[in-house]
């Protein structure tokens, strides 16, 4: 079985290209960041960066709706592609190929997001009767 999941923040801009055949793809960046204290009590931090590949519907979702720091959950296929640079030089590419995806929140609305602690109430109707 081939299947990528991850958890992150979008790196850059979603940018999107059309095939000969007019399909939308969408590239873009996931940064996931793993943390933790090593023997001596230090944090440690290490950020992988994920290259993101989306086709078709879900090309056009991510475009419109994603953007530079948005948290996403990215589900799909792990996929190497070869390719030459302008030197002639054969390199490969890592990507994740993703079937699903889900909008975790913008970075905008967790500033804006009351404090998770907030034991603020909606106001109750008029009618209530105590």
């Amino acid at each position: 079985m081939n299947k990528a999941m991850v958890i992150g923040n979008v790196g850059n801009d979603v940018q999107v290209r059309y095939t000969r055949n007019e399909t939308p793809v969408a590239t873009f960046s996931v940064a996931s960041t793993e943390r933790w204290k090593d023997a001596d009590g230090n944090r440690q931090e290490h950020t992988e960066w994920h290259r993101i590949v989306a086709w078709t519907n879900l090309a056009e979702i991510c475009s419109k709706h994603l953007g530079k720091g948005d948290k996403v959950f990215v589900e799909g296929k792990l996929r190497t592609r070869k390719w030459e640079d302008q030197e002639g030089i054969t390199r490969y590419t890592t990507e994740i190929v993703a079937r699903e995806l889900e909008m975790l929140g913008s970075r905008q609305e967790r500033v804006n997001a009351p404090p998770k602690d907030s034991q603020e109430e909606p106001p109750l109707p008029d009618d209530v009767p105590f």
